[in-house]
Order: C-alpha cells, then structure tokens, then sequence
C-alpha cells in the first residue's frame, strides 16, 4: 500500500505572505488544524495552529484587542511557520508514512515528489487506511482464528472458504507474546454463522471467535 493510495489530494494552502490573522480564519472556517505554505509551486513551510498559537499574544497580555488585532493581521506566517519540514514520497509504503508520523510525533505529512507537493496524509487518512484494510465498514462476518505459528496454517483457512464458495473481503496476521498467531479472516455478505462455524468445525480448525459485521460509512 502507497501513500498515494490513501493521501488527502485536495489540499488548502497558503503563501508566506499571508497574514497570521488570515491563516487562523481559514483553518477555522473549513476545520483546519493545519496549512503547508507554497510558494513558487513549492513546499517552504508548515502553519499550524500550535504555531499560530505562539505568535499570538498572550491573555495576560496589557495590549488592548485592537493592538492585538494590528500585530496579527501584520505579521506574516513566514516569520513563524515551520521550514523544516518532514515529508514523505506518495510512493513511499504507507507504514513507512506511519512510522515517521509516530517518530517524530507529528499529525501531518505533506506528500512531495520532484518538489511537488501533491498531497498530504494526516492522522485522519491513516485512521481511515487501517479501517479500509481491516474490512471495517462492510457487511459480512468476521472469523478469529488462534493457531500455531507454522507455515501452512492460513492456507488451510482460505482453501476452505473459497472453496465453500465464500468471498474473502480482508485478512489480517499478527503473531502474539506467545508464540502464537492471530489470524483474522472478513468474508463478504449475509452469511450464516452456524454454517460458517460448522465447516470450520468439521474440518477440525478451532474459531476463536464469529461475529456480523454491519456496513457503515466512513
């Protein structure tokens, strides 16, 4: 899975002569949290609302509303937005995207190729990329299975289902603590659970747990 698969390709930005004052308007009025800063037809910098934040006067402040409203809409977002900047190719692999928003503790990475910012993956899309590979959302019934980490183990799982005629929508391996291997396996559609349970079950492959699952948007 790419970044561009799953990548906010609309993106709002803003120039570095944009006013402070301007940069909050906007995030507040199409619930932003954060604005690359292009000029040129090129990434310079990142605003966000932490960075709006410190250049805004604090509360405490002897300044009157109007001196405070004066400096915002003077200052531009180039003298405080961020130029170092991380950001990651949309054919970079999507958990690499995930890890150095984790490393380096940040919610946004603006997608670049040739100097090109054509797109950026926040938290948002990668909530949605995990829901989009687990199955969630779709109708049909999901199956836990917890079986010996050996080689073989999911094939005899999937033979069986397809060869019952079933549609497989996800499939999803994670070895446990123990030794272990979670194997869970989405099949698409109104499916019967006791008909489902008993194949598995006459063919000696212990269910951990079945349960529906609904369709939903998100």
């Amino acid at each position: 899975m790419s970044v561009k698969d799953f990548m906010t390709r609309k993106v709002v930005y803003i120039s570095p002569d944009t006013t402070i004052a301007h940069a909050a308007d906007m995030m507040r009025e199409q619930g932003l949290h954060r604005l690359p800063v292009i000029e040129n037809d090129q990434l310079v910098g990142l605003v966000t609302e932490g960075t709006i934040a410190e250049a805004s006067p604090s509360k405490a402040t002897s300044l009157s509303i109007y001196e405070m409203n004066y400096l915002l809409n003077k200052t531009k977002v180039k003298d405080v937005m961020i130029k170092d900047v991380i950001t990651v190719s949309g054919y970079a692999s999507l958990e690499d995207a995930v890890y150095l928003m984790y490393k380096n503790k940040v919610g946004i990475l603006p997608v670049v190729d040739n100097h090109q910012l054509y797109g950026v993956i926040t938290d948002r899309d990668i909530f949605a990329a995990f829901l989009h590979v687990s199955g969630y959302g779709e109708e049909g019934v999901r199956i836990r299975f917890l079986v010996e980490n050996k080689a073989g183990e999911l094939a005899k799982i999937i033979r069986l289902i397809s060869d019952e005629g079933y549609n497989i929508i996800s499939t999803v391996q994670m070895p446990t603590k123990t030794g272990n291997v979670v194997i869970e396996v989405q099949i698409e559609g109104r499916t019967d659970i006791a008909d489902v349970t008993a194949l598995f079950e006459n063919s000696g492959i212990h269910i951990d747990s079945i349960q529906p699952t609904e369709a939903k948007v998100y």
